[in-house]
């Protein structure tokens, strides 16, 4: 959840830990801090809020040290002041945490009984503490981190910095995701490669359990057991070019306006144009024994899986479970042998998502990942890594990563339903030529970009808003009002266009915007008698609709938006495109931090 960097370098350091910060700030921006070593002490600089009150700390501050650590927070324990900014600190060491320490109340009971003082209410101040006391009782830095390190339970990335060896880090990981760089004569310590951007594209992945110890020279790993591993330096590719806005006000609208390029290049890993075919990254890896498929994610993740459910079971003929990944162990699923798991996942981090798939491992599933970081721990661990090609995505509200997973699920029950036999070649070539017009159908969905500009002021004024759709759109209604709630914070929720009259119309009146999502096709007809229920009843509808659709049905709407007339196949990728334009221009006109909304953060690494 948070953003870590650390450095070993040949020169000042603070400048270029506020830039690694800058890329992480995603990650959590309720504080940050650095901390350095300069003339035998440990130098520390932090802010609470967004990153520009560290930087202006900097300006009144400067920060020397050629060796230092940085953090930018999403709080789990304690508030967002900077008292619990991290690094937290003692006279010998300070450190930089992501992650939850689950049994820091019994530690720092411990601690408290033998003296020692704590300034914060965070977990991560037990861990300095800890490592401080091997320290000053003579334990060598990297020892002392070892030893503390079977102390802690829970999920840890840290970087370590000490007093008396100003030209070392010890880093460590178990659950949260830390990475190695490696520079000219200098090494590094990242909560990913895009925060090491700049300095190197030279990037080792610890895994499970490792620790490292980095200098000038390089960097010595040691997994779980403490015994020397080497873990394979590879080419991050990640630039900063692919992390700027552009032309564009925020990264979200660059990410939205991204997707036809990046949906054709997650397409091109999975479709065959020459021989109408669908393929999967690993071509021999043989689906035909699956009995059951289980989709577990988060957030708008879970509900690109919510979509893949329809795929699954109308294609393949396989039934399919689908659960938020925070529930899913919690239930005791009953899990049958030849099953298929599928995590889905933008960071292939996200800790509840992580839990469950190592939870179906025990239980003998075969695991597939849909991740945006084939490097990440569920790339790692899967038997089937499917990835999607969308780039680094900065914007805290996902768009691009959506659809992406979308292309991809798509293109997988496509497979599996031709490895079941429920396919045959002329369908496959269908389901191929309308996978290949989705880019094209996704750049004619942007071109109504202003229009959608024009009418976000019916949904800005609202308070409540109520999103509706049948079949794959019940999922784009959740999706959409998802994105309302993240970066508007208008209370908004989405309901299948059938349940309304099961409830949910009671909300009804002249002061709430319902927003139809009803591409003309067989549901289409259902939809609109629900939306004249609402009308009925005074309600603002906001219908989006293709042309036909919106000729048939928009004349006592408030607004209409048209998008292209596609087949069903795609209509969510392309119908995900008004409802994310449609929160974006409500966000802005209300004034709120689009990138970065409140409370929120990008990865969630924490359960």
């Amino acid at each position: 959840m948070c953003g870590i960097v650390g450095i070993v370098g040949k020169e000042p350091v603070a400048e270029r830990l506020l830039d690694g910060l800058k890329r992480l700030e995603y990650r959590g921006y309720d504080s940050a801090g650095i901390a350095t070593v300069w003339e035998g002490a440990i130098e520390r600089r932090r802010a609470s809020g967004k990153l520009i009150n560290l930087a202006t700390e900097l300006d009144e501050h400067p920060l020397p040290g050629d060796t230092g650590i940085a953090h930018t927070r999403w709080a789990t324990h304690g508030g967002p002041t900077t008292n619990n900014a991290h690094p937290h600190a003692t006279g010998e060491v300070a450190l930089v945490h992501n992650g939850i320490i689950e049994n820091f109340k019994p530690l720092r009971d411990e601690l408290i009984a033998r003296g020692r003082t704590f300034e914060s209410e965070t977990d991560t101040e037990v861990v300095a503490h800890l490592i401080s006391e091997k320290v000053e009782a003579g334990v060598p830095p990297a020892e002392a981190v070892a030893e503390v390190l079977p102390r802690l339970h829970g999920a840890f990335a840290l970087a370590i910095l000490f007093r008396q060896h100003p030209e070392l880090l010890v880093g460590a990981r178990l659950g949260s995701p830390l990475v190695v760089g490696y520079g000219d004569g200098e090494t590094y310590l990242g909560s990913d490669a895009l925060a090491l951007a700049p300095l190197t594209q030279r990037i080792a992945y610890l895994e499970e359990g490792d620790w490292v110890v980095i200098t000038h020279d390089g960097a010595q790993i040691f997994d779980k057991d403490n015994n020397p591993v080497e873990r394979p330096v590879t080419i991050s590719g990640v630039t900063g070019e692919l992390i700027s806005k552009g032309n564009h006000r925020h990264y979200m609208l660059k990410e939205i306006y991204e997707q036809p390029i990046v949906v054709a290049q997650t397409l091109r890993s999975y479709l065959q144009r020459m021989e109408d075919r669908v393929t999967l990254p690993i071509p021999d890896f043989d689906l035909s024994a699956i009995k059951r498929v289980t989709i577990v994610a988060c957030g708008t993740s879970f509900y690109a899986g919510m979509v893949a459910k329809y795929w699954f079971e109308q294609f393949a003929r396989v039934p399919v479970d689908l659960d938020v990944a925070s529930e899913f162990r919690y239930r005791a699923p009953v899990m049958e042998e030849g099953g298929l798991m599928i995590v889905i996942s933008q960071s292939g981090e996200t800790a509840d998502t992580l839990a469950a798939l190592r939870h179906a491992r025990s239980e003998g599933q075969t695991i597939a990942a849909v991740v945006n970081v084939p490097t990440s721990s569920m790339a790692r661990e899967a038997d089937l890594l499917l990835p999607t090609h969308a780039g680094p995505e900065i914007g805290v509200a996902s768009t691009k990563a959506f659809t992406c997973q979308l292309a991809v699920l798509a293109a997988f029950a496509a497979n599996l339903a031709r490895a079941k036999g429920r396919l045959d070649a002329a369908e496959e070539k269908a389901i191929v030529k309308h996978l290949s017009e989705t880019p094209a159908a996704l750049n004619g969905a942007l071109a109504y970009d202003e229009s959608i500009e024009a009418m976000a002021g019916v949904v800005a004024a609202a308070r409540d808003v109520l999103y509706l759709g049948r079949g794959t759109d019940y999922p784009l209604a959740l999706e959409g009002a998802l994105k309302l709630k993240e970066i508007s914070y208008i209370h908004a929720e989405g309901y299948a266009a059938g349940e309304m009259k099961h409830g949910p119309i009671a909300l009804i009146d002249d002061l709430v915007p319902v927003i139809v999502i009803a591409p003309s096709g067989p549901l289409f007809d259902k939809t609109v008698s629900n939306m004249q229920e609402v009308q009925a009843r005074g309600g603002k509808v906001i219908l989006i609709s293709d042309y036909d659709g919106v000729e048939a049905a928009g004349e006592g709407c408030v607004a209409t938006i048209t998008m292209p007339k596609v087949h069903p196949l795609i209509a969510p990728l392309v119908y995900a495109v008004p409802v994310q334009l449609l929160a974006y221009h409500v966000a802005v006109a209300k004034g709120t931090d689009v990138d970065q909304p409140r409370n929120l953060a990008k990865s969630v690494t924490v359960e």
